[in-house]
């Protein structure tokens, strides 16, 4: 396993939906860790698109089949049904045009999967009860340098879901590495999300 993908749990939740030899393309890859790491693992097949030349060339260093392109301005240079899963990972909270990024993953693959920070968990709701935009592991940045522009909780997920007509297949919610059952939109931090047309 590569480092990073060590560090984030999120991976394995990906990882464990995904069944060997898929097809899989991973929206804002960054260095293609996660892309590695399914490789690895699951030996799937690929891209990613990542806008950032310095996250480019980690991903292609990476060994990972990367392009570069502005998920903003959506994903017309895909086919329709191209890929098994296409995922978000950790990248949607930083879109401006989400429903229409949600929409054109399950145009371009069978099953979308995204992992978000949820701002919902008890200790961002704290931090804001005491008067500060909420710095963890999950949400790293000071609120004058985020890139985070859409912060939502599970529930605000679920009704976007609802409203664009997406069933939910599988949910796992996660703090510390370690799956929440109970009260997840209180007590989870992160959250990872399987989906596809209704």
């Amino acid at each position: 396993m590569n480092a990073l993908a060590a560090t984030r749990p999120d991976f394995a939740a990906i990882a464990a939906w995904i069944p060997q030899g898929a097809s899989v393309l991973d929206l804002g890859c960054g260095d293609g860790s996660l892309l590695r790491h399914l490789q690895e693992t699951r030996q799937t097949r690929g891209y990613g698109v990542e806008i950032s030349d310095t996250k480019l060339v980690a991903a292609i260093r990476n060994g990972v089949n990367v392009i570069q392109g502005d998920l903003e301005s959506g994903l017309s240079g895909f086919e329709d049904g191209a890929f098994d899963y296409v995922l978000l990972s950790q990248t949607l909270q930083a879109m401006r045009h989400t429903e229409e990024l949600v929409r054109e993953m399950l145009r371009v693959g069978r099953e979308g999967i995204v992992s978000f920070p949820n701002f919902g968990y008890w200790h961002a709701r704290f931090d804001v009860l005491r008067g500060y935009m909420p710095v963890s592991e999950e949400l790293p940045y000071q609120w004058y340098n985020t890139p985070n522009i859409h912060l939502c909780t599970l529930k605000d997920f679920e009704i976007l879901c609802r409203d664009l007509d997406i069933r939910i297949l599988d949910r796992r919610v996660m703090t510390n590495g370690r799956e929440i059952s109970a009260l997840p939109n209180l007590r989870g931090a992160m959250a990872v999300y399987r989906f596809q047309r209704a």
